[in-house]
């Protein structure tokens, strides 16, 4: 019998001591995700070496081993202001904290230490895979006409799979999303200048390492280092001047608010965003738009974005 791709099914919950499973349940912790990719067995395979009276290959042993999930989610508030998102400890385990204030906001921004953890448990057919101790990088995006959304890379401590019975995944926390349009993101400002935009992303760019030694193994992230992306329509240089901004090594605001509807906000705000040289200029249905990139900096530490839902 085989075992059909569709049957995945994904699982994930914060864990309360690194590397100690969770215990992720299909009612409370499912994750309703977009193009999942599993590597299960990462690692190298170290060659023994061994001085034999004949031509051989040289038998090896498996080393380093960790596990790695690549996925997407819709970027969709849960719907009531002040309660996270489902998908909420997917970003905290990249290295970003969340903060809610009942009834009003849930904001995520990056901290530099105390980096949380999930436990990953992921189905195919009746084989789970269960990632410990997973910690990971991600990009936050939006394109015209389409569906923002976050990419996720999650890289957690091996274990061996095994058949397990299935849970019942319950998704009735992911909301529809609203799609990147003029009416449903009132606002992108650079520089206070709103700007006709075609696509941003917020990409982490997280240090995701292994690290295994005796008496301690995990993953970590030791550093990051984020950039903003976008493209928009140019416009003349006395309305906004990348290229003497650029020169300038000037610092400026971005601001991309998306969704109307209370407790459907998401709002990105980078206030330190140095402009980067312009690379050039591109072609779309024979108009003339930037592609542009802004490294994101702190102002006093650990302030560099923040993504707030309302």
């Amino acid at each position: 019998m085989p075992i059909f791709w569709k049957s995945k099914i994904l699982l994930a919950k914060i864990e309360g001591t690194y590397g100690t499973d969770s215990a992720p349940t299909g009612g409370d912790n499912a994750i309703l995700a977009i193009n999942v990719q599993l590597t299960p067995m990462e690692g190298q395979d170290v060659s023994r070496e061994l001085e034999l009276p004949y031509l051989a290959a040289h038998a090896t042993i498996p080393a380093g081993l960790f596990t790695r999930l690549q996925f997407r989610v819709e970027l969709v508030p849960s719907g009531d202001a002040g309660v996270a998102p489902a998908w909420g400890p997917i970003l905290r385990a990249c290295g970003v904290a969340q903060t809610v204030v009942a009834d009003t906001s849930v904001t995520y921004a990056p901290i530099t230490t105390g980096h949380e953890s999930v436990t990953i448990h992921f189905w195919i057919g009746g084989t789970r895979f269960v990632m410990k101790g997973s910690r990971g990088t991600a990009v936050i995006s939006g394109e015209a006409q389409g569906v923002p959304v976050v990419d996720v890379t999650l890289t957690g401590l091996f274990s061996q799979p095994s058949e397990v019975s299935r849970p019942s995944p319950d998704f009735d926390a992911f909301l529809k999303p609203d799609l990147v349009t003029d009416i449903n993101t009132p606002t992108f400002t650079i520089d206070g200048v709103s700007l006709v935009m075609r696509r941003f992303s917020l990409d982490l760019r997280n240090d995701v390492q292994t690290r295994f030694l005796v008496g301690s193994e995990s993953i970590i992230i030791p550093d990051r280092n984020e950039l903003f992306s976008t493209q928009v329509e140019a416009v003349p240089l006395s309305t906004w001047n990348p290229f003497a901004k650029a020169a300038d090594q000037e610092r400026v605001p971005i601001v991309v608010a998306h969704g109307t509807v209370a407790g459907r906000i998401v709002t990105l705000e980078i206030d330190e965003a140095q402009v980067q040289r312009p690379a050039g200029l591109a072609n779309e249905q024979n108009v003339a738009e930037w592609p542009l990139t802004f490294v994101p900096l702190p102002a006093s530490g650990n302030d560099q974005w923040a993504l707030t839902l309302t």
